[in-house]
């Protein structure tokens, strides 16, 4: 007989939230990730065009862990015309020496909302300059408002400029984000504008098109892309990686199959095999990151199982040791 535990979204945010252990956990996944000893097979994305739909299921196994994730992760992005988030899903763990499940993770989403937010910080951690005043969010959604939070870990900025395609939500986000972190947070007509008052840029859309042009660059910014998840996904013109002084990304494989990477390649912008760093290498210490205060970088992340198997992790382990979840014997 074994047991599984189930918890609930409401449980899951008792237990993870943006904060130093859970900093530490994505982090330490980068840092596997470099060592290369990670088995983490390719993204299998399911689309399911005539809903504006699709379903990603990632896992990872990290030696040395007693258990890894699966997760399973839909994002239908017509839901919010209907009231509805446009990403949910769940993450089902596994003992790694037996197989046997040890939890359901029903977080509609929340535990990868987290760990992606603390991904986009590491990023700004390792590769912005250390004095920020003014950020700039390009996005409006739920992510946005995580990154920014997530941010705020890392850096001490006092300024958000916030661009949406819709000018209410922006606003809106701009309103969540100035009262839950008490700094200044302002909407701005383009995105051009965000760019150039910004010495952080984060881009968090599920755009198809790129938002960015390569001409807005100016010497000492950092942009971290989130949206490229897929290959019809594009956030930043091309030449941006052409361009820019440092590029780096989560994996390689996935950049270039799935990010920025993908389209600069598939452009001409960039050669098949240009060389790129991954963050896991630039925090290892094995390559360095912003070599100079002008220094252009930026970081693509596409999202990677080894983020989810140490969220998962984090989050199964905090629950036990707070008696939450409901078990079963099977």
């Amino acid at each position: 007989m074994t047991e599984i535990t189930i918890l609930t979204e409401a449980q899951l945010q008792q237990c993870i939230g943006l904060d130093v252990e859970t900093m530490e956990a994505v982090e330490g996944a980068f840092t596997a990730l470099a060592g290369g000893t990670v088995v983490m097979p390719p993204i299998l994305r399911l689309d399911i065009e005539e809903h504006h739909g699709e379903i990603d299921v990632k896992t990872a196994y990290i030696p040395g862990l007693d258990s890894f994730a699966v997760k399973m992760s839909p994002g239908f992005f017509n839901n919010p015309k209907i009231g509805l988030p446009s990403t949910n899903g769940l993450m089902t763990l596994f003992s790694a020496h037996t197989g046997l499940v040890e939890a359901m993770l029903l977080d509609n989403g929340y535990l990868t909302d987290v760990r992606t937010a603390a991904a986009g910080a590491i990023a700004s951690k390792y590769l912005a300059n250390p004095h920020v005043d003014t950020v700039g969010i390009v996005g409006t959604g739920s992510q946005a408002r995580y990154q920014v939070e997530a941010l705020k870990l890392v850096r001490d900025f006092s300024t958000v400029l916030v661009w949406g395609r819709s000018h209410e939500k922006a606003e809106a986000c701009a309103r969540d984000i100035a009262d839950k972190l008490g700094v200044a947070a302002e909407v701005r007509s383009g995105v051009a504008e965000v760019v150039a008052a910004s010495q952080i840029v984060i881009t968090s859309t599920p755009a198809t098109e790129p938002l960015i042009e390569a001409d807005w660059l100016h010497r000492g910014l950092h942009i971290t892309a989130m949206g490229s998840d897929a290959e019809h996904k594009n956030e930043l013109d091309p030449g941006i990686v052409a361009k820019c002084d440092v590029f780096v990304c989560d994996t390689r494989a996935q950049s270039a199959k799935l990010g920025e990477l993908h389209h600069a390649i598939s452009s001409g912008a960039v050669a098949a095999d240009f060389g790129v760093d991954e963050l896991g290498q630039v925090i290892a210490g094995h390559v360095p990151g912003r070599r100079s205060a002008d220094d252009v970088t930026v970081c693509d992340l596409t999202g990677t199982g080894a983020q989810d198997t140490a969220i998962a992790r984090l989050a199964f382990q905090t629950a036990q040791t707070a008696g939450l979840g409901t078990r079963f014997d099977t």
